[in-house]
């Protein structure tokens, strides 16, 4: 009796293995080493924040990021519409945050976080952003204008001032379109 059901246990548990193994590979999640990857045809880009299965995808070349969210099951209920562009075309080792409406860190949170719109917000509004103070907020406001507008949120790491730990900061707390 004891050899049947540890029989059942041990089929369920590889059962289980190689059912989401077969889904991995079906929604191009990447869990080998990228470098083997041979195929010209393909990007291998990564998402994380408010999309349902946060990781790293094999995207089509010439996709968009509403390629890369499908492969990641799509955006939660929480992301927020204003902080990223389904249309952005892609390109290969991209990473991509999508910022959250409301604080997750308050589960019964009913006010959305305050953001500023770093396309067109002024020096003034930028310095209440998280980490963004006089100086990076003159360097964001130089930077757009004389590059033109963001379309992605990482694109402000680009920004004299603004390294990853800015960027940690911040990217709850701006969008790109109002």
């Amino acid at each position: 009796m004891y050899k049947v059901i540890i029989a059942v246990l041990v089929v369920t548990v590889i059962g289980i293995v190689a059912f989401a193994a077969v889904e991995n590979a079906t929604n191009g999640i990447v869990s080998g080493p990228i470098s083997t990857m041979t195929d010209i045809d393909m990007l291998t880009c990564t998402i994380s924040g408010e999309v349902t299965r946060p990781g790293t995808y094999l995207v089509d070349a010439g996709g968009t990021l509403a390629d890369l969210m499908s492969k990641a099951s799509g955006a939660t209920s929480n992301a927020d519409p204003l902080a990223f562009n389904l249309d952005y075309v892609l390109e290969d080792g991209m990473s991509f945050y999508i910022a959250p409406i409301y604080d997750n860190g308050d589960t019964c949170a009913v006010t959305p976080i305050s953001k500023v719109n770093i396309n067109t917000a002024e020096k003034t509004e930028l310095m209440n952003v998280p980490g963004f103070g006089d100086a990076v907020a003159t360097s964001l406001v130089n930077y757009r204008n004389e590059t033109g507008l963001f379309y992605r949120l990482e694109e402000i790491k680009n920004v004299i001032g603004i390294g990853e730990a800015t960027f940690t900061k911040a990217k709850d707390h701006i969008t790109l379109k109002s």
